[in-house]
């Protein structure tokens, strides 16, 4: 191992220390860590072409990648040193010179209560079949929250969990469950070539790390209506989005069957955004979720209807755990966890979220005995069911206060952070090389 080898691991080491979420490293540039506070450039000199070739070296494991450095343009792979922890990374050229960005992994998989998650998340993953997406933009913790999931699964039934993943970044240790993680590009090509033979291995349990596609799309959908329960995510910020983004994939033509088969086998979407906390330095996730019922069906199999989608994951809350995003910032506000001021910036409609906030319904997911006797199987339309169906035949939903109305603006929201809380870091000693 070389000197430099031995300076990159420091500065992979101090990240971790400091539990930074990204690494920066580029040819002319600085190295830099994302922080809460945005990018902190560390106090150091900028990397010359060299050193990233050699850095990118130290990260990737395939011989034919490491030989092909030099022409390369993207190229994704997780790194893993013995005693250091585990990166997601993509090597990317810019200006033609070299970059890359390492995504922290945590080397402990993280249960929903580690996490601070609504409760109702583990009756969502204890559900028998169906399709389950996690959405949100890049660097939400789509990825953590799922995995939350899956440790929920293993560690409270015995069954196949079979996980596909470009690349893996929790690496789980078998409980109850019994555990197959691939990796794309390295254990099969593709992820609807790995779908495909997923439906031959006796899974009870899929994950595929993202909809990319309309094939994967279709094999999901497959299996999840012969009895499978299906986990993904997608970038997408909300139920409503997410349901126009996945039938938007097909063809006009199909688009009124492909609604059919999702309002028959969604279960559930967690549609999540990191917020800040009133603790300096950390963030809190606030999370809609929607949780399918007959109210829920019918909106997704109408275009008419799938707009008023939002009025029943409000008024499911009490029966089922859904919850708006609106209801869920109230409820983080009373918590003290977000100030007012950052949820209101947040909200989805301030004036619901006043609203919300006056009158106490905060709509979090339900807690403690409440939360394990919420019913999430058989499926059957229930009494409510019927009531939201009727309200839905017989009148719109109430129409929203414009988001403009009561928005407010409080003080200035825009710093720029140049290094870390504390000064500029100290590179520590690396690690023994194993």
């Amino acid at each position: 191992m070389t000197e430099f080898d031995k300076k990159v691991l420091g500065i992979l080491q101090l990240a971790i220390q400091h539990k930074v979420s990204d690494v920066h490293l580029a040819a002319g540039s600085i190295p830099a860590f994302r922080t809460h506070d945005g990018i902190s450039p560390l106090n150091l000199p900028a990397f010359t072409h060299e050193e990233m070739l050699a850095a990118c070296q130290l990260f990737v494991a395939k011989p034919e990648v490491k030989a092909k450095l030099g022409e390369i343009t993207d190229y994704d792979g997780s790194f893993e040193y013995p005693g250091l922890g585990r990166f997601r990374f993509n090597i990317f050229r810019h200006k033609n010179q070299l970059g890359a960005v390492l995504r922290v992994i945590a080397s402990k998989v993280p249960s929903i209560a580690d996490l601070g998650l609504p409760p109702v998340l583990k009756k969502i993953a204890e559900a028998s079949r169906g399709l389950v997406l996690v959405t949100g933009a890049t660097g939400s913790g789509k990825s953590s929250t799922l995995a939350a999931m899956i440790d929920h699964i293993n560690a409270t039934q015995a069954c196949h969990i079979l996980t596909i993943e470009d690349p893996i970044e929790y690496v789980h240790t078998p409980k109850k469950s019994r555990i197959t993680q691939r990796e794309v590009g390295r254990d099969t090509a593709d992820f609807a070539s790995a779908l495909r033979s997923a439906l031959r291995q006796d899974p009870d349990v899929i994950l595929v790390g993202e909809m990319r596609d309309i094939e994967t799309l279709d094999i999901a959908l497959k299996a999840a209506e012969t009895g499978h329960l299906v986990f993904s995510t997608v970038h997408t910020t909300d139920a409503i989005k997410t349901i126009g983004r996945l039938i938007s994939m097909y063809p006009a033509e199909e688009q009124h069957a492909v609604r059919l088969r999702l309002s028959d086998n969604i279960h559930a979407t967690v549609s999540q955004r990191l917020v800040n906390s009133v603790e300096p330095n950390k963030k809190v996730v606030a999370q809609e979720i929607m949780i399918s019922n007959l109210a829920i069906r019918d909106c997704i199999a109408s275009d008419k209807k799938t707009g008023e989608m939002n009025t029943f994951i409000e008024k499911g809350h009490e029966v089922i755990g859904s919850q708006t995003f609106d209801q869920h910032l109230s409820f983080l506000v009373q918590r003290g966890q977000v100030s007012v001021e950052v949820a209101l910036e947040a909200a989805t409609n301030p004036a619901d979220f006043q609203r919300n906030l006056a009158f106490g319904e905060h709509g979090h997911a339900l807690e403690g005995n409440n939360a394990e006797n919420i019913q999430m199987e058989p499926v059957a339309p229930t009494a409510e069911d019927a009531k939201y169906a009727i309200a839905n035949a017989a009148s719109k939903p109430e129409e929203k206060t414009s988001p403009t109305a009561t928005k407010t603006t409080v003080g200035s929201a825009t710093a720029t952070a140049t290094t870390l809380p504390g000064g500029p870091p100290k590179i520590p000693k690396p690690p023994k090389a194993a």
